[in-house]
């Protein structure tokens, strides 16, 4: 998108302001290093280690990390508001552990597939409630390309098969989309948003508490092992995947995710995160030698196109020197 030579390419899209030059990349980020999470999971769940165990440790080793640098950042800029800490706790129980435990439950019913399709619903969940609670009514491109980005989610997840579908599951799936669209507006920069840092330091130790809970109240099994994990073909202690896991697609994940949305918005972001599916193909490949099938590699193109239609303005405006475009956003 065109700008001047000295300030980021920016759109304004309703209250919000849209910085695709710096915002796209670090979204992209975030998706490849929650896309990371599923293979170095895999590592692990053949050795026998639970779903569950495997996030909490995630998570719970996530906060681990982060908490001796938020506290030099508290040092720095003071304790939060109450304001502020609600909506920490409401990220840790929502975003966080919520999703994951929907998610959990959605599969005890659903085929992981099918699972994942109704988890990923999410940027379309997310453009009606923006519609109907902000007034921003979604354009022809945007819908367009939400279009194109589910049914490449299909392609990509194959669900050519044997499916498991339940009204249960269908439940719990709908409800982890719906933690994932809290995500996205918990993410939201406002005046009550906490730094990037201090949310996912919070939102990681709630998150792992109530996972660790869910487990020991019997929710979800909490099963660990002590056996090497095959890293890329290679045996490695059990600790090094969840080292990864807790840096990468914990720590970096999500604090570049909050990043994200707060520079592209919560719609533009959702949708630029389903290239985590795609990014998850590939690392699949990499590490586990699951190659994908050229259904997966058109399915990954649909998805890919339907991002970039989903950040084509509907109409513009040229300013004097051609160097600005604003969405038409409508007349309301």
């Amino acid at each position: 998108m065109p700008s001047t030579a000295s300030q980021p390419a920016a759109t304004a899209v309703g209250s919000t302001t849209v910085d695709l030059r710096t915002g796209l990349p670090i979204a992209l980020v975030s998706a490849a290093a929650f896309g990371l999470a599923g293979p170095l999971a895999g590592t692990m769940l053949v050795t026998g280690w639970s779903p569950a165990a495997v996030v909490a440790g995630r998570v719970g080793g996530a906060f681990l990390v982060l908490l001796i640098p938020c506290l030099f950042l508290l040092r720095r800029t003071g304790l939060p508001s109450g304001r502020q800490t609600r909506r920490m706790i409401a990220y840790g129980i929502v975003a966080v552990a919520g999703g994951q435990l929907c998610y959990f439950n959605a599969v005890q019913h659903l085929s992981v597939g099918v699972a994942l399709l109704l988890e990923y619903l999410a940027p379309v969940l997310l453009i009606g409630w923006l519609w109907l609670r902000r007034g921003q009514r979604p354009s022809a491109t945007k819908l367009v390309g939400a279009a194109l980005s589910l049914a490449g989610l299909a392609l990509v997840l194959d669900l050519t098969g044997e499916v498991r579908i339940s009204l249960v599951g269908v439940a719990w799936g709908l409800s982890a989309a719906l933690c994932l669209c809290g995500y996205f507006l918990m993410s939201e920069r406002t005046t009550a948003a906490p730094p990037p840092l201090l949310m996912t330091t919070v939102g990681t130790g709630v998150g792992a508490v109530l996972l660790l809970l869910a487990g020991a109240i019997g929710i979800v099994p909490l099963t660990t092992a002590s056996a090497p994990a095959l890293f890329a073909g290679h045996p490695v202690p059990w600790w090094v995947p969840m080292l990864a896991l807790a840096l990468v697609s914990a720590a970096l994940a999500y604090i570049s995710g909050i990043e994200a949305v707060r520079r592209l918005g919560s719609s533009i972001a959702s949708f630029v995160a389903l290239s985590e599916v795609i990014l998850a193909v590939v690392f699949a490949a990499i590490l586990l030698g699951q190659i994908p099938t050229p259904v997966q590699v058109v399915g990954g193109i649909l998805i890919l196109t339907g991002i970039a239609v989903v950040q084509t303005p509907p109409g513009t405006l040229v300013g004097p020197r051609s160097t600005r475009r604003r969405l038409d956003h409508g007349r309301r």
